[in-house]
């Protein structure tokens, strides 16, 4: 199946209803973010970025990601990664 901004909003959207605590991968150059498998939680969600909040190295963070990161690779979504 194709992936679309409005497939990977859908999906994003289910996984915030249901259990909105996730894994990701994120790799950003501006802002510099890189995150490798961690824990995080679904935060919020709006018309074109969605916010997680993860603690890694003891230290809570909040990114704001956008849709196209997910459709880009630059973020990656473990739980939703497993379905395909």
């Amino acid at each position: 199946m194709e992936r679309t901004i409005e497939t990977i909003k859908r999906d994003i959207g289910r996984l915030f209803k249901t259990d909105p605590h996730i894994h990701v991968n994120v790799t950003m150059r501006h802002p510099k973010v890189s995150v490798r498998n961690e824990p995080a939680q679904i935060i919020g969600m709006y018309p074109n970025f969605f916010q997680i909040e993860e603690r890694g190295n003891g230290y809570t963070r909040r990114h704001t990601l956008q849709y196209n990161d997910v459709l880009m690779g630059r973020v990656e979504i473990l739980e939703l990664a497993q379905k395909e």
